[in-house]
């Protein structure tokens, strides 16, 4: 069947539903078929399991899954889109001054306004007015395919260096511009097809800069309200400053480094900060004068809890402290009594997964110098073994807790705050791949599982992708609305980390191929680790936290 020349070709959804459609079609005109089935506006789609903006034509049979704003690749998508027209502008009306893409923060991403003067809170009402003005102009992005060297000319030209750098050791001999109303940009990932798409955010000024607020993908029409996190974003702003004394700022200036042979020397440093903190976290324990007793230590997946706890202990011992470690997991429920989740599953991280009564009757009693007979926890059978271990602490001694509820005050409710001493551990990564392209800390969080999982747990990379979504969840239900809560933060990002995780996780990811459904954030990440060159582990030391990860940890056998 032809019609003006055209083949006529089938698409197949999700739900294994067919339509027969002309050869040459958009995803933008097939995607308002099915708009009306979604919850919220669409914005890509998924072709063979390979991520495809709407300006993409159809030329073969294919199966097609489209992605609204209520799916993750789709609010990436937005947030980056939202990203470009926040820096067009602020270049439209202040062109002078530099964008800085920073981190995320409250629901939202901060940004740095760079120039002559600080930012004001009037110059951030007319950056937003100026947005939604570019939002109802409704702009197309244009994509445009630029080789590499055409590229380093066009950076060098405008001085922008952070671009040059970061371009300059990608695999790949093109990079991909948009244009947005004669402003041309370079952006790792997607957009969405033109500037209408963007209706819903909204800018706060803080600090030296701005934050700008996004909806979520559970709420993808609401703005959420702004909470303030300022013990996390001083660990950032810490951070930032420590990578810039270190000289690498963003990734083209690690990659230098990497280039010249000198990155054993960071290695060095990186570790030596790690240690300093550490002993500064312990000093702070073992000379408070509340004399603290319960150490909880609390972080999202892949943050390297257990070797914190390991190292923290260590440091405890030098202060003349014997720490005792209580694992949550020996008080989990019997399989049987525990909460099942929205899809009818078990759900270990839900705090009623832990036996809280009897949980805190040990701890007062530990607390008061009594002896508990504490219970093991057969995994295997799904409950408790029927002989237990006794368990008693002295005067010199301290109880350390390591989990995901250890900042909520409900875990160990009967014991007054004064005697907690409340740790937050993540990897907080706040080094750029240039000035417009962030790392996300999460995605350095799920490289270092992807490995993890594969080198100890048997777990190929498609189940940790699988596994991925469900753990964020987890983590934004009961760690991260806690984390203003505790005494100290801890980041425990490396700045090198990334170049290593990339030799082990990239032939682990390129397993993945296109028949399957997780290819597309195989790929997402190929491409986001392509940024980096490759950084030897051997210079590493034992007790290092990224051995957690990789293997060779001195507390590991």
């Amino acid at each position: 069947m032809k019609e003006n020349n055209l083949n006529v070709i089938k698409v197949m959804f999700p739900d294994n539903s067919e339509k027969e459609v002309f050869e040459g079609i958009s995803l933008l005109e097939l995607s308002k078929d099915y708009q009306d089935k979604y919850k919220s506006v669409i914005v890509a789609a998924k072709v063979n399991n390979d991520i495809k903006e709407l300006s993409y034509h159809l030329y073969e049979s294919c199966r097609v899954e489209f992605i609204d704003l209520t799916h993750e690749d789709g609010m990436r998508i937005y947030r980056r889109s939202l990203n470009f027209i926040l820096i067009k502008a602020v270049n439209d009306l202040f062109p002078e001054r530099k964008v800085i893409i920073c981190h995320s923060i409250s629901k939202g991403l901060y940004c740095e306004i760079e120039g002559e003067a600080e930012l004001t809170p009037e110059e951030v009402e007319m950056i937003e007015k100026r947005m939604r003005e570019i939002v109802d102009q409704k702009f197309p992005f244009v994509k445009k395919i630029m080789s590499i060297s055409d590229a380093k000319e066009l950076f060098k030209k405008i001085g922008r260096m952070d671009r040059y750098n970061a371009v300059e050791h990608r695999n790949k001999p093109y990079v991909t511009v948009y244009e947005c109303d004669g402003f041309e940009d370079y952006f790792y990932g997607y957009m969405v097809p033109d500037t209408g798409y963007l209706k819903y955010f909204k800018l706060k000024h803080y600090h030296s800069g701005l934050i700008m607020l996004y909806p979520q993908n559970t709420e993808p029409e609401e703005i959420p309200p702004f909470k303030e996190q300022k013990k996390l974003f001083n660990i950032f702003k810490e951070y930032k400053n420590w990578v810039r004394i270190l000289g690498a700022a963003n990734v083209g200036s690690l990659n230098d480094i990497v280039k010249k042979g000198s990155i054993n020397e960071i290695i060095r440093i990186s570790e030596a900060l790690h240690e300093k903190k550490i002993a500064q976290i312990a000093d702070m324990i073992a000379f408070n004068e509340d004399k603290k007793k319960v150490i909880l230590i609390a972080g999202p997946s892949s943050s390297g809890k257990t070797t914190f706890a390991q190292r923290l202990s260590i440091q405890l011992r030098v202060n003349g402290l014997r720490p005792v470690t209580i694992s949550l997991d020996d008080y989990f429920v019997d399989r049987e009594k525990t909460p099942k989740d929205e899809n009818g599953e078990y759900d270990f991280e839900a705090l009623e997964a832990i036996d809280l009564k009897l949980f805190n009757e040990h701890l007062a009693m530990l607390i008061e110098g009594k002896e508990v007979d504490a219970p093991i926890f057969n995994f295997p059978k799904g409950c408790r073994e029927s002989f237990t271990r006794k368990l008693k602490i002295d005067d010199d001694q301290l109880l350390i807790i390591e989990g995901i509820h250890g900042l909520n005050d409900r875990l160990t409710a009967s014991i007054p705050r004064s005697k907690k001493f409340k740790i937050y551990i993540s990897a907080l990564t706040s080094m750029n791949i240039d000035d417009h392209n962030r790392i996300p800390t999460t995605d350095t969080r799920f490289i270092r599982r992807i490995v993890r999982d594969h080198q100890f747990r048997s777990c190929s990379a498609v189940n940790t992708i699988n596994r991925w979504p469900s753990v964020r969840r987890g983590e934004e239900k009961n760690i991260f609305p806690f984390q203003e809560e505790s005494d100290v933060m801890f980041n425990s990002s490396l700045i090198f980390e990334l170049g290593v995780l990339k030799v082990l996780a990239e032939p682990l990811l390129m397993e993945i191929d296109q028949s399957q459904p997780e290819y597309s954030e195989a790929k997402r990440l190929i491409e986001f680790l392509g940024n980096f060159l490759p950084i030897d582990s051997k210079e590493i030391p034992t007790n290092s936290i990224i051995r957690e990860f990789i293997g060779g940890s001195c507390f590991y056998t």
